[in-house]
């Protein structure tokens, strides 16, 4: 049984908040949401440190978190309940906490689809997660109501931690709780292959540069956290998004796909003047769109260079590789990965017939 909490906004300290655990101030669920369809377990832990920074990220379980997290999958009209538990001790919050007054916790703000006050995962509204709780927030993917003009929510968005370090979750982001979410409309087509690709400050995808990022066996890669991985042939779609301070672009060699919604030519529209194809796309702070590409489509398999086309980016170390395999799932002999100065893969991947990881 999922049990909503409730905000009762109280102050603590100079200025500081607490998670309540009683009131109705705020309603539980949005306009729409009579009651969640599906519901989700969701784990924030600590990781081990890279070099000396410390990571935490999001999972299904304690033992599969990552960063990014995984990857979630909504269709509008859809009511997701997420119980978010806080497994991250408190000295390591209180390690990333910039001001002594600000609650320990973690939270869950998501992107693009709708929710109330008690899911916004702020601060503010009390919709946190000390350390050792845990919280229930609600997601509604409200459909396109052509009454009253409402767009729909169906896109490709993001969520993250709005609370570890200050009240912007900065310290939070940095340390790697973030991952990406697909909202589709019924009838939408759907990928082999998802990954979440997130572009960063210090010239990192997924807080991940440099040439040991990237871990795919350049003859047999295999899908995982620093491995993007296709199929000739198979559809491959990104989550692609910006967190920090800086501009950003995605482009991928060798593929360019169409710059709508879902990243596939409509039907009856192959030759529109309309219909705008292009192979880079700005990226600012978060902003997150969408890319659908066929593997290998017309330049085969092989390893092709993913990155961010700021050129002071890229040579810093912005790049990674999408590995494209033979329709048998074999890496053609004599196509060695182009040893660029960086490759940082994507985590959080999920895949759909091909399967590295479930949808959620």
């Amino acid at each position: 049984m999922v049990v909503m909490a409730t905000v009762l906004l109280t102050l603590v300290g100079a200025g500081g908040f607490a998670a309540a655990r009683t009131g109705a101030f705020f309603a539980e669920r949005p306009d729409g949401c009579t009651k969640p369809d599906r519901t989700l377990q969701l784990y924030a832990v600590e990781l081990p440190k890279d070099g000396t920074q410390t990571r935490l990220g999001y999972g299904l379980t304690p033992q599969t978190a990552s960063y990014p997290g995984p990857t979630m999958e909504m269709t509008e009209g859809e009511c997701l309940a997420i119980t978010l538990h806080n497994l991250v001790p408190a000295a390591t919050l209180e390690r990333l906490r910039t001001n002594p007054a600000h609650p320990l916790g973690v939270s869950l703000h998501v992107h693009g689809v709708k929710y109330t006050q008690l899911s916004d995962g702020t601060v503010q509204s009390g919709s946190f997660v000390p350390p050792g709780e845990s919280r229930t927030y609600t997601w509604y993917a409200a459909p396109r109501n052509k009454k009253t003009g409402a767009p729909g929510t169906a896109g490709y968005w993001w969520y993250h931690d709005h609370v570890v370090g200050g009240p912007h979750g900065t310290q939070g982001l940095g340390a790697g709780l973030f991952g990406g979410l697909v909202v589709r409309r019924p009838g939408d087509p759907k990928p082999d292959r998802t990954y979440t690709v997130v572009f960063g400050d210090l010239q990192s995808i997924n807080l991940r540069r440099g040439a040991a990022a990237d871990t795919c066996d350049a003859q047999n890669p295999q899908p995982g956290p620093t491995c993007l991985v296709a199929r000739k042939g198979e559809r491959v779609e990104f989550i692609v998004v910006g967190i920090g301070n800086d501009m950003h672009t995605f482009h991928l060699h060798g593929h360019a796909w169409v710059d709508n919604r879902t990243g596939v030519m409509p039907n009856g529209e192959a030759f529109a003047d309309t219909v705008n194809v292009i192979d880079n796309k700005p990226l600012g702070p978060g902003d997150s769109f969408g890319v659908t590409v066929t593997a290998g489509d017309s330049v085969g398999p092989g390893h092709w260079m993913l990155h961010c086309h700021m050129q002071f980016h890229s040579d810093g170390g912005m790049s990674t590789m999408l590995h494209v395999l033979d329709e048998n799932g074999n890496m053609p002999p004599g196509h060695d990965a182009h040893t660029h100065a960086a490759a940082p893969a994507a985590a959080g991947a999920t895949t759909g017939a091909a399967g590295a990881h479930q949808h959620n």
